[in-house]
C-alpha cells in the first residue's frame, strides 16, 4: 500500500470474515427458529464463531498500523471510532429490547472500539513492545480471575469465573491481546518491506473482488444482516414446521 492505497489482501480478509459471520448467524438462526438441531451449539461451531471474532480483533490492529503509520490522522480516528461506538451502543439497545436475558452488553464492537482506544497507544511502539504486552494481556485472564467480575458492570474487562450470560461477549481480556498481536505483525511487515509484495501477489477475479467489496462494507454488512436474515428465515419456518 503506497501512500493512502488500500492493502487490498486486507480487505479480502476482512470480507471472509464478515461472509463467515452471516454464515454463523444464518446457522443459529435456523436452529433458533427449529429448522435444524444440534449444529449452532456444536463444539466446532462454536470454535468457528470465536476464529471469526478473532480475525476482526487481529485486523483492528493491522488497520491501526496501516492507516496511522507516520502520525496519527485524529481526524478519521475519532470518526471511525465514534461509528463503532455508536453502532455497539445500538446493538447493545436492540438486544436488550429483543433478548432482555442475553443482551450483549459486551459484544464485537465495543470489543473492538476497546481495541482501537487501547492500540493507538502503541502506535509508535516498537514491533517487540507490541508483542509484549499483547502476550499479558491474552495470557492474564488464563492465571488470574476473580467473583468480582461475574457482574455486566466488570465481566468485560476478562478476569471473570463465570460472565453473565450474552449472545455475543467478547471482553477485553484476552481479545485485546489479538489486536495487539497483529500491530506487531503489522509494523514486522513494513520493516522487512513486504507490502509491495502482499499488493502485487493478492488474489484477483471476482471473488476477490467481491471479498475485498464485502471487507470494505463489514460494519453495515454486520449491522443488517441479523435483521434481514431473520425477517426471510421466521416466515419459511413457520411454513416448515
Amino acid at each position: 500500500m503506497a501512500g493512502t492505497q488500500r492493502l487490498i489482501v486486507v480487505d479480502i480478509v476482512r470480507g471472509l470474515a464478515i461472509t463467515g459471520v452471516v454464515l454463523f448467524h444464518l446457522v443459529w438462526n435456523f436452529e433458533f427458529t427449529g429448522i435444524i438441531s444440534g449444529v449452532a451449539q456444536h463444539t466446532a461451531w462454536l470454535m468457528f464463531g470465536r476464529s471469526l471474532a478473532g480475525t476482526f480483533m487481529i485486523l483492528v490492529g493491522v488497520s491501526l498500523v496501516l492507516a496511522h503509520r507516520t502520525q496519527i490522522r485524529w481526524s478519521p480516528f475519532l470518526r471511525r471510532l465514534s461509528i463503532i461506538a455508536l453502532a455497539a451502543a445500538a446493538v447493545t439497545l436492540v438486544t436488550y429490547l429483543v433478548f432482555p436475558a442475553s443482551f450483549v452488553y459486551f459484544g464485537i464492537l465495543h470489543a473492538i472500539a476497546a481495541a482501537t482506544l487501547i492500540g493507538v497507544l502503541f502506535i509508535r511502539a516498537p514491533a517487540s513492545l507490541c508483542l509484549a504486552a499483547g502476550t499479558a494481556i491474552f495470557a492474564l485472564p488464563f492465571f488470574y480471575e476473580s467473583t468480582a467480575f461475574d457482574t455486566r458492570l466488570t465481566a468485560w474487562v476478562g478476569f471473570f469465573t463465570q460472565p453473565p450470560p450474552s449472545n455475543d461477549f467478547v471482553p477485553i481480556f484476552p481479545w485485546v491481546g489479538l489486536t495487539l498481536f497483529g500491530m506487531a505483525a503489522t509494523k514486522w511487515l513494513l520493516a522487512f518491506d513486504l507490502e509491495d509484495y502482499l499488493s502485487r501477489s493478492a488474489p484477483q477475479g471476482q471473488a476477490a473482488r467481491f471479498l475485498a467489496w464485502c471487507g470494505r462494507r463489514s460494519l453495515v454488512i454486520y449491522l443488517v444482516h441479523q435483521p434481514v436474515l431473520l425477517a426471510v428465515i421466521v416466515p419459511v419456518s413457520r411454513l416448515l414446521i
